[in-house]
């Protein structure tokens, strides 16, 4: 599966983008979809996380009520939508797949290191 993160940007406070994650080659081969975020200096940290087939989420609390993840199958295409953005969410953003189904929840969800796929990250600059 690759992966290709586009959409970030540079934007003030208070501001929105869409960040796009397009998958290709084996597309049925990943069952979760996750965005990360890593700030310079800082560590990869989980946002979201989406269930290809469900369409399950999960939201780090940090941007839950301001970032909505969605997907179209169809199109193999991830998509995180991000309101009323903050300084702090200046980052580079990396999609990643995960072929794997857990259970007990989120959890494995959250850890960057249980994903197969990542994408080349995309840059989110936040203004004050």
């Amino acid at each position: 599966v690759q992966l290709q993160a586009s959409g970030g940007g540079l934007v003030q406070a208070g501001g929105f983008l869409r960040l796009s994650c397009a998958a290709s080659g084996h597309t049925f081969g990943y069952y979760a979809m996750g965005w990360f975020r890593q700030a310079p200096g800082k560590e990869r940290e989980f946002v979201v996380v989406i269930l290809r087939s469900s369409g399950s989420t999960s939201y780090a609390e940090s941007v839950k009520g301001r970032f909505t993840i969605s997907r179209d199958n169809a199109k193999n295409t991830v998509y995180l939508q991000m309101n009323s953005l903050k300084p702090e969410d200046t980052a580079v953003y990396y999609c990643a797949a995960d072929a794997r189904r857990y259970a007990g929840g989120y959890y494995y969800y959250t850890i960057p290191e249980y994903y197969d796929y990542w994408g080349q990250g995309t840059q989110v600059t936040v203004s004050s």
